[in-house]
């Protein structure tokens, strides 16, 4: 916590910079940033949590309409200004109940787990890849249309023409992500048609969660400037890949700053450049695999991505298996050249990221803490195995639905270890219902098949 007169001092800063208002943006189960806008001259009550919320209000705050109300405490060394609106500054907060850290919160849960990470001796790196459509939205306000309808490739994937279409809102948010400080080192033109991936630098996992959140808002807004719709939905075309928000992730040595996942490949048995710390990380997160699949891929529409082909005419490269590997994207876990770090590939666009990296992060502490073992490093296209060979590997299938992934998430008595019960019992309780409601509806597939068969 900052001294009064460092408060002040931001302040006087802030207000130096133009800016009139501050929000304390945290998230709800989902993910989505909440939040009151305080004018600037009330900084300081704002700084010690000042602003209170009815959590009934909001999905996945575990409160009653009879219960007190939460506060938000802004973290004051991880302020933003708003690079479109240098007016409004944005703070990541968390949530407090009576003073104390709410255990029904997602980021004051990634701290807990951060917390025992140190006692161990590490930190954590992340780097999230940032996937996303560019679309149109149709005549009727919610149909999703390609803003190229002539596309002329089935495999765009790198495509320069399909970049240069999209060049001004492409080139916003770079800029942006690059005056943030981010360290932008690659964007491309994905698999799919108009869509697009952002690779910024790796942080620690609190700060670049952070940052993922605040990303997903930032190019909504830059696309609703050209007019159209930047959606993290992780599969919004049947016929096209899936959105991905790939995990990176390593461990560092805290007494040293030291990558605690890397060494020469030469003094790996298995040649990956790994050491035994990571591969230990590694078999915690196979260990927990199906029940991080809930926290990872969150939505009735994930598991249209995690599928081997669909209805593309190519394998969609999301992962299905419980396994790892090499530099082979049809693990769910690989290692990608150069070994340092494993990349987990469940993880898509409308992930909590505070949640997703939680889990994985507890996962690989009792991996460590166990001294596991992944075993052998998957190397063969995995999309062409049979279910014999599956078996002699010792390969799951991960969740193909919501709703087998929240119920192998219910089930996995370490989930409530690592949440605590309460926020368990949410997820559980929104996921269940989201998935019961979608039961509910009508789609147009069932119309166009069924109405006039009979």
């Amino acid at each position: 916590m900052k001294s009064e007169s460092e408060i002040l001092a931001l302040q006087g800063d802030l207000k130096s910079k133009g800016v009139k208002y501050v929000v304390g943006a945290y998230v709800d189960i989902h993910g989505v940033p909440k939040g009151k806008f305080v004018p600037i001259d009330h900084f300081a009550h704002f700084a010690h949590g000042s602003e209170l919320y009815t959590g009934y209000a909001l999905d996945g705050l575990g409160q009653s309409p009879n219960d007190d109300e939460i506060a938000s405490l802004p973290d004051l060394d991880r302020g933003i200004i708003l690079p479109w609106n240098k007016e409004v500054a944005w703070f990541p907060a968390d949530n407090t109940f009576h003073g104390e850290p709410y255990d029904i919160s997602t980021r004051v849960a990634l701290k807990k787990v951060l917390a025992d990470a140190a006692s161990l001796g590490f930190g954590m790196n992340l780097g999230i890849e940032c996937e996303v459509y560019v679309v149109k939205l149709g005549p009727d306000g919610k149909s999703l249309l390609m803003p190229n309808p002539d596309d002329r490739l089935n495999k765009a994937c790198y495509d320069v023409q399909g970049f240069m279409d999209r060049y001004p809102w492409l080139n916003k948010v770079s800029t942006a992500i690059n005056d943030l400080g981010w360290d932008l080192y690659s964007l491309d033109h994905e698999d799919a048609n108009s869509q697009f991936e952002f690779d910024f630098n790796y942080s620690d996992a609190l700060t670049m969660c952070d940052r993922y959140v605040f990303f997903r808002m930032m190019a909504r807004h830059y696309a609703a400037e050209e007019g159209l719709l930047a959606t993290f939905m992780p599969k919004p075309f049947a016929d096209k890949t899936g959105n991905g928000a790939h995990f990176n992730m390593s461990l560092s040595d805290l007494a040293t700053g030291a990558n605690a996942f890397k060494c020469d490949p030469k003094d790996d048995p298995r040649g990956l450049g790994l050491t035994p710390v990571a591969y230990h990380f590694i078999a915690g997160i196979l260990r927990h695999g199906p029940a991080i699949c809930a926290a990872m891929a969150p939505t009735v529409n994930s598991y249209k991505r995690l599928v081997r082909r669909g209805l593309m005419s190519y394998f969609s490269w999301a992962p299905v298996f419980n396994s790892f590997g090499t530099n082979n994207r049809t693990n769910s876990v690989r290692v990608p050249m150069g070994g340092g770090r494993c990349e987990s590939r469940n993880a898509d666009s409308a992930c909590n990221p505070y949640l997703a990296a939680t889990l994985a992060l507890a996962a690989g502490l009792e991996g460590i803490r166990e001294k596991l073992d992944p075993g052998a490093p998957q190397e063969d296209n995995l999309y062409e195995l049979s279910a014999e060979e599956f078996a002699k590997r010792n390969i799951q299938e991960l969740p193909r639905t919501l709703d087998e992934a929240v119920k192998a998430f219910a089930a996995d008595p370490w989930v409530t270890k690592v949440l605590g019960q309460g926020l368990r019992d949410e997820f559980i309780a929104y996921k269940s219902e989201e998935w019961r409601q979608y039961h509910q509806q009508v789609s147009a597939w069932e119309i166009d098949r069924y109405a006039r068969m009979f």
